[in-house]
């Protein structure tokens, strides 16, 4: 696909996405930005949820890791629907009965300041990860796609992908995204199952049937692993993937402030539940869709590229048809926007109200007061939104300089760190009544994480010792259970 088709293909997406954006920002308010004034549908939200969830990170990583993992990862989602059973059941409510706008403030009125401004600072640290990871896929492929044919360096293709996601969400903010994620899900979803057919017709197999017997009948496809000793054992993957959705979306304002932007309680716990069902089913098509890719390669003599989330781009891109490049492009675009607009903005949400306290500002005031001071946070909050996209930028050239890995095998192994004491944090609050001396907890959440990483490379690196046994993914409840340990010993 030449870098014109690319350039015709994102000027046509982004127009599409800057009509929303003028659309649903007219009259917008602070309010409007943060909450989506509390009128966002459910089902809207539910279907936006999934592109968000998904990101650029499940389109090109989870396919890539299939050849080395077959579809353990599943394992990993059946945990997910675990982990949104005790979101929809025991978080919203606690988040709907305090009406919460950024959901850190029910750590200062559970223990305190600092608790408080711990867990907001834990979040901002854990998004401005997760983000820089996804973003850094989007510019990757722009790099591919359009700016290497030109002779542009990497550095302005994460400077554009930034700067786009800022144009289109500095105005509407949530209710912009709401509905921008619900046409980009739709676009990925689309650019998978298209892909999926084109592969099989390349393949010789020519109908849904077809293409999923050969997928079934192939051992990639298998799912259990059962052996303790690896990190795709099913206890492991499973618990893990539990409380890596209660972390990275029951304890994170960027997945949490879409669902507090529904009516009522029933309809935001309605969309978690559709949500999470769907889910299960998006996600056998991205491993269906990495099985078919390794088959294809193959088939064909292509040679499997060492940083095997480059594997769809790669055979997009320079092996199927035209249609696949394009489809391809559409939808690791819609994939991975449709996570870092919302990141953006429920980072600049958490400063503003947990940070520089927007929410203290008093109602009660005559209506020249009120414009001026809505004036006054509109500029306050677009500064911190360029300041947030500033940081993303520096953090994407980081990782494209010194990250080897598999980009989803990063983003859930820095979860383990940073997420972990939000988890011991919110669960320490939720389940025991014990007050804390509130000043030690900001020492407590940056101990843990630092003694669990030492902890598991210790285990990890003496395999005599522990039997063979290595600890993946649920590093987090270790990193939560000493944060929760912590706050024990720091009872008053």
């Amino acid at each position: 696909m030449s870098p014109q088709t690319t350039l015709i293909v994102l000027i046509i997406y982004f127009g599409v996405l800057f009509f929303i954006s003028w659309r649903t920002s007219r009259g917008a308010t602070t309010e409007t930005f943060f909450t989506a004034n509390r009128n966002a549908p459910w089902y809207l939200v539910a279907f936006g949820m999934i592109g968000a969830s998904l990101s650029g990170v499940t389109f090109i990583s989870v396919p890539g890791q299939v050849g080395a993992s077959a579809f353990s990862y599943m394992q990993i989602v059946f945990g997910y629907l675990l982990g949104y059973l005790v979101i929809a059941t025991v978080l919203l409510p606690l988040y709907y009965k305090h009406n919460l706008t950024s959901i850190y403030e029910y750590l200062n009125a559970r223990f305190g300041f600092w608790s408080y401004k711990t867990g907001a600072s834990f979040f901002i640290l854990s998004r401005i990860v997760g983000s820089a990871f996804r973003l850094f896929l989007a510019a990757g492929v722009l790099q591919i796609f359009l700016f290497e044919p030109l002779g542009i360096p990497f550095e302005i293709a994460v400077f554009v992908t930034i700067i786009l996601v800022l144009l289109y969400t500095f105005q509407g903010g949530i209710k912009t995204i709401v509905w921008t994620d619900t046409l980009q899900t739709l676009f990925m979803l689309l650019a998978v199952g298209i892909t999926i057919i084109m592969i099989g017709k390349e393949l010789g197999l020519n109908s849904i049937s077809e293409i999923y017997s050969s997928v079934s009948n192939n051992s990639m496809s298998k799912i259990f692993f059962w052996d303790i000793n690896t990190p795709k054992n099913f206890y492991k993957q499973f618990l893990g993937g539990a409380f890596i959705a209660i972390t990275m979306t029951g304890l994170d304002q960027d997945m949490m402030q879409k669902n507090l932007s529904c009516k009522t309680l029933g309809e935001s716990q309605k969309n978690i539940f559709w949500f999470s069902i769907v889910l299960v089913f998006v996600n056998l098509l991205f491993l269906a869709m990495g099985a078919l890719l390794y088959m294809y390669a193959n088939t064909k003599g292509i040679a499997i590229p060492e940083r095997t989330d480059m594997l769809y781009p790669i055979i997009a891109k320079n092996h199927l048809p035209a249609l696949a490049g394009i489809l391809f492009l559409i939808g690791i675009i819609a994939a991975a926007y449709s996570s870092a607009d919302s990141a953006l903005t429920a980072l600049t949400t958490s400063f503003c109200v947990d940070f520089l306290g927007f929410k203290e500002y008093k109602d009660a005031m005559t209506e020249k007061d009120y414009t001026t001071q809505e004036q006054t946070k509109k500029t306050t909050r677009l500064k911190v939104q360029v300041g947030f996209a500033a940081v993303l930028f520096f953090v994407i050239l980081a990782f494209h300089y010194y990250n080897d890995r598999s980009v989803i095998d990063g983003i859930f192994t820095a979860a383990g760190y940073t997420y972990g004491p939000l988890l011991g944090l919110y669960a320490f609050g939720m389940f025991t009544k014990i007050e804390i001396k509130d000043k030690f907890t900001p020492f407590i959440c940056v101990v843990a994480p630092i003694v669990t990483f030492f902890l598991v490379s210790f285990i990890n690196n003496s395999p005599k010792l522990f039997g063979g046994y290595k600890i993946g993914y649920e590093a987090i409840l270790i990193n939560g259970g000493l944060t929760f340990l912590g706050l024990l010993l720091a009872k008053k």
